[in-house]
């Protein structure tokens, strides 16, 4: 004798697929580059997937900027040769360019924070092998309470439950209020950062390999600000991950 249908609860699940296809009908997942309607959530068109730059492992294996040549490895570029970074390398997800800077803006400036998740997907495939603690770049808590979130913290969340690699939201603090670094040169942007962040979680990071996780990287000021309080306060590494970095030469 078959089992007996609870018909209240069957009731129940029918309406609620019957909602969410309604609502999947009117509000159809959109392109997170453009806005075109797509199959599913945080998938982009055909369009702006092909303008999309992924990045690997194929960089430099300090800084992340590509390099002449197909062979992987601990191949490092001229820059980094003469003057080794203190970070323990850039993992950038894609290169920056017109479709790639359009994920942050929606995120940041439009509020939608989905874009944390598709972001987080790419960038969990680039994590670095051993990391131990990952740890956003904060905001200072003014532009916190404007923006009502920390976009690196909705990132590093998603990459987390990706990767199981912990992460400490609250370890590093921004003790300074800094300008928007939009426009500054790199020498004016670091000048802007210079002590404007410390650990207030010391135990949390010390000892531990820190990915630093950012959402756009320019210049390098602001992560190296943080890279320096985190290895001041005791962590044995700091690596940074991120969904774009600037590529010389890449489209704008």
């Amino acid at each position: 004798m078959g089992a007996r249908t609870n018909w209240p609860e069957y009731a129940l699940e029918r309406g609620a697929a019957l909602i969410a296809g309604a609502v999947r009908w009117a509000l159809p997942p959109r392109c997170p580059g453009c806005g075109e309607p797509v199959e599913a959530d945080h998938r982009f068109c055909a369009s702006c997937w092909g303008q999309l730059r992924f990045l690997d492992d194929s960089g430099c294996a300090r800084c992340g900027i590509p390099l002449d040549g197909d062979a992987l490895g601990e191949r490092w570029c001229a820059p980094c040769l003469a003057k080794p970074p203190r970070h323990a390398g850039i993992h950038a997800a894609v290169a920056y360019g017109r479709i790639a800077r359009e994920l942050p803006i929606r995120l940041k400036h439009g509020g939608r924070i989905g874009v944390a998740e598709t972001m987080a997907g790419p960038m969990a495939r680039r994590l670095p092998p051993g990391a131990d603690l990952l740890v956003p770049v904060p905001l200072h808590r003014w532009r916190l309470w404007r923006r009502g979130f920390n976009q690196s913290v909705l990132i590093g969340r998603s990459v987390a439950r990706r990767t199981g690699v912990p992460i400490a939201c609250t370890a590093l603090r921004r003790v300074r209020a800094t300008p928007l670094l939009r426009g500054l040169s790199p020498q004016q942007r670091r000048a802007a950062v210079t002590a404007a962040f410390d650990v207030r979680e010391p135990d949390a990071v010390r000892g531990r390999r820190i990915v630093l996780i950012d959402d756009v990287y320019t210049t390098g000021a602001t992560a190296g600000a943080c890279v320096r309080a985190l290895l001041a306060a005791g962590a044995a590494s700091v690596a940074i991950l991120c969904w774009a970095r600037v590529i010389a030469g890449s489209d704008d």
